[in-house]
């Protein structure tokens, strides 16, 4: 009988739930849109009311309406949830208030206990697992930043729990990614149209589930995960501390480490609200030619030249932590440019500002990459993947499975249910690389050349902003 594999990714902009076979084949798929974000005040972003499990719900009905198969042939259930979020609940598991954004100011700063309503502190994750299968129950591995957890042994840390204001008994029971944290219970069923009893498996956090996803699994390679935010990372046994050009995040395996680059703060949502600006004319422009939008861009960008006329980007449209006072900017107009330059001004600054902060960690690393893997909606753009083999001068590659982060989280399921006997027989069978892209070795000239001043440009612009971030805000 075939097994088939839920993969559930709650991403910051949309939940994707996807159902594969064994193989990793995509057999049906539903997704759901998460609403915007509240913000009623500067530093607060949380998501409205119930939103994250209401969107869990609509994605997989979705996509078990689609499902061809028996209930009863689906093996159990990955669940992988956006980094960094903060959930408050009250002692039996609901919500206190809105979970907080992971670009919420109050998740870099430890916890303030203001509500006497508030019995538990956890995770998306932890949140989710819990509204699935009514355990108090978390993976280990979606615990970064202020949490008193031990990167170490992957267990919570008795002396950091007043530098993080988290006393341990409010916390989640921990387990390691592949164990289950429990079963659908019948008010999830009906909620989600997944059967009941159905196991769910502990992942990690979205950026490591989508890097195995993807078949990151050697240190030659590097990932640009190319999500609302991007980052590129690679792949070790050790837990690196103090570094300068990267921090060390848990994988999906117990006692691996993912090596994460610094990133760009709303990378492809600075691509999304171009697209928007841009406006109806594209739109109907791509209408007339038969395409989509994403598409019709994609043909109008591969017109333009490498290096944009001298048009350059600076994708600041959400400042650094370190330097709140920056800007998104174009900079080197002069009458050649047009709207199609913007979009691929922007989509080389995204290549060019990665290839910055991944030399920068491969030197730290004492290593180097031969390779690139690039997943999220920006890698299904071939402009932008042969900029990627352009810019870092060495074949880029895109999973054949565009929900690299669903995959991954299926693949840790099948793993963890004996589906398959490890991470490296799931891999084997269950991932595989899209046509790969190969650097137009003119274009890497140029783009080095070009590099040198993309990097410098905040040395100058850096007095502006904040000179006009005292008008402005």
């Amino acid at each position: 009988m075939t097994r088939y594999l839920v993969g559930i990714d709650n991403g910051s902009q949309s939940t994707k739930v996807t159902i594969f076979d064994e193989h990793g084949t995509v057999i049906s798929h539903g997704r759901q849109a998460l609403r915007p974000s509240s913000t009623p005040r500067p530093g607060v972003v949380e998501h409205p009311d119930d939103d994250l499990w209401d969107s869990i719900g609509a994605a997989c009905r979705a996509a078990m309406a689609g499902f061809p198969g028996a209930p009863e042939e689906i093996a159990g259930v990955g669940l992988c949830t956006i980094r960094f979020c903060r959930a408050l609940l009250r002692a039996d598991g609901s919500l206190a208030r809105p979970v907080l954004s992971w670009m919420d100011e109050r998740v870099s700063r430890p916890y303030e206990h203001e509500d006497e309503a508030v019995a538990r502190v956890t995770t998306s994750s932890g949140y989710l697992t819990h509204r699935l299968t009514g355990e108090f129950r978390d993976t280990a591995a979606n615990y970064q930043g202020v949490w008193p957890i031990d990167t170490d042994t992957w267990q919570w840390d008795s002396s950091a729990q007043r530098s993080t204001g988290m006393p341990l008994d409010m916390l989640f029971d921990l387990v390691m990614p592949g164990e289950v944290l429990g079963r659908v219970t019948p008010a999830a069923a009906e909620h989600t149209g997944l059967p009941s009893g159905l196991p769910v498996v502990a992942t990690a956090n979205d950026k490591a589930v989508e890097a195995l996803g993807c078949g990151l699994r050697d240190p030659g390679t590097l990932l640009i995960s190319l999500g609302t935010y991007i980052t590129s990372m690679t792949t070790g046994e050790r837990n690196i501390s103090g570094a300068n050009g990267f921090w060390t995040n848990f994988a999906c395996e117990p006692h691996r480490y993912l090596y994460e680059s610094g990133g760009i703060r709303r990378g492809m949502w600075t691509v999304s609200w171009l697209r928007d600006l841009l406006g109806d004319e594209v739109t109907a422009r791509a209408r007339e030619a038969g395409l989509d939008v994403e598409r019709f861009l994609d043909v109008q960008a591969a017109q333009v030249p490498p290096g944009c006329d001298g048009l350059m980007a600076v994708l600041d449209w959400l400042a650094p932590v370190d330097a709140p006072h920056r800007k998104g900017a174009f900079l080197g107009f002069d009458g050649r440019q047009g709207r199609f330059h913007l979009y691929r001004a922007v989509l080389e600054a995204i290549a060019l500002t990665m290839h910055e902060h991944a030399t920068t960690m491969a030197a730290e690393l004492g290593t180097r990459f031969d390779r690139v893997l690039v997943s999220g909606g920006g890698a299904g753009s071939d402009v932008m993947m042969g900029i990627v083999a352009d810019v870092f001068g060495v074949p880029a590659a895109r999973p054949a499975v565009n929900n690299a982060a669903g995959l991954g989280a299926a693949l840790i399921a099948g793993v963890g249910l004996g589906v398959h006997s490890d991470v490296d027989e799931a891999t084997h069978a269950m991932i595989s690389a899209d046509t790969g892209f190969r650097p137009t070795p003119e274009n890497t000239e140029l783009y080095a050349r070009q590099g040198a001043v993309h990097r410098d440009i905040t040395h100058h612009t850096d007095e502006i902003f904040r000179r006009s971030a005292r008008i402005f805000g």
